[in-house]
């Protein structure tokens, strides 16, 4: 009988993913729920404001709506590899599978997961025409394009707590550098302990994302590779409140020995993610980009 390996590994899954997955604290909104296989929806409400009171003993009664947004994933994705009976001892089954989704997660799966959230981020910021910026990032003027998306986000009411902002490499270190921010240096056990490290600005989160992984569009034919004419995505400043990030499937199955016809010689390593990324349009204003233009 074949196991469920992602439930046998679920801690060390999830362990590696939140290590290893850049964009794991921009999908914690879960507020939807699965309609069908691929389907979500979400509820929005709309209340009516506060009218003058009256002293006469009289109530003011409101009105109350409640409608439903659907979105419908796209993201199927799976892979199965065959392991030779020659290759895997009868004892050792479960350690080849954790090596096998550990080297798939590491090499495959995670990155591509950020890959496809990211590039899915800015194709739904371009339909919803959100606040796509296309200046050429200088150490210069990059704290200016900062305090804009900043000062968007303030001015409509996006949560001041708990923004990230996802830069590449390159724009990291322009930030490091960049004319008119205020340094405070570390220094611990004389100048080779020195540490210029920005993990934060303006109480917001810097993470740095591989540059590979913050294309505009990526081919899935097979893995993941940037697309013809994909664009470098240099700075993403955004609350998690304004994303949904479904993951409908994640599944790893080994087939022992003859349990099936595939598996007749050896073992059969199955892997299945189903999983998705929207921008909900009410709150697009929670999402800002610096792209190529």
């Amino acid at each position: 009988m074949s196991i469920n390996y992602a439930e046998r590994f679920e801690r060390q899954i999830e362990q590696q993913f939140a290590r290893e997955l850049t964009s794991a604290n921009i999908a914690t909104n879960n507020r939807y729920r699965f309609i069908d296989a691929q389907t979500i929806r979400i509820p929005t409400i709309q209340l009516s404001g506060y009218k003058d009171h009256a002293r006469d003993g009289s109530k003011n009664r409101g009105t109350v709506g409640n409608t439903y947004q659907a979105f419908s994933l796209t993201h199927d994705r799976d892979i199965e590899f065959f392991v030779d009976e020659m290759d895997v001892d009868e004892t050792n089954q479960v350690l080849s599978a954790a090596n096998i989704t550990a080297v798939f997660n590491e090499e495959q799966a995670i990155p591509e997961t950020d890959a496809f959230r990211y590039s899915k981020l800015y194709a739904e910021l371009v339909e919803l025409d959100g606040n796509i910026d296309t200046t050429v990032l200088t150490e210069a003027n990059i704290l200016q394009v900062f305090d804009k998306m900043m000062e968007d986000m303030d001015d409509a009411g996006v949560p001041q707590s708990g923004r990230v902002l996802k830069v590449t490499p390159t724009v990291y270190t322009m930030l490091k550098n960049a004319e008119g921010l205020q340094r405070t240096l570390n220094v611990t056990g004389g100048a080779k302990g020195i540490n210029r490290n920005v993990r934060s600005l303006d109480e917001v989160v810097i993470d740095t994302v591989p540059s590979d992984r913050m294309k505009t569009a990526y081919d899935f034919t097979e893995g993941w590779v940037p697309a013809e004419g994909a664009k470098q995505i240099n700075m993403i400043l955004c609350h998690p409140s304004g994303i949904l990030a479904p993951i409908k499937v994640r599944d790893i199955y080994l087939w022992n020995k003859g349990e099936t016809p595939e598996s007749a010689f050896g073992y059969l390593y199955q892997n299945r993610s189903f999983q998705d990324l929207f921008v909900i349009k009410a709150k697009m204003a929670a999402v800002a980009i610096n792209a190529e233009e």
